[in-house]
């Protein structure tokens, strides 16, 4: 059998923790900051982890990850 292709979107986007979970950049952070509140903007900082549902989908895309 050949080798599984990771989509190489996925791989600049994602990565997938030490537990399994699959982390991401946090969203709504483009653009148009000056209608966030200051607040808004602290708290997009950083990364997150995604939801079970969405990271059942990313999973798909990198075939030899957890």
């Amino acid at each position: 059998m050949p080798k599984l292709k990771t989509k190489s979107g996925v791989k600049k986007r994602f990565k997938v923790s030490a537990t399994g979970k699959v982390i991401s950049a946090q969203s709504g952070k483009r653009h148009g900051m000056t209608k966030r509140s200051k607040r808004h903007i602290r708290q997009q900082r950083g990364t997150t982890a995604l939801c079970k549902a969405d990271a059942t989908i990313v999973k798909q895309f990198i075939p030899y990850s957890a």
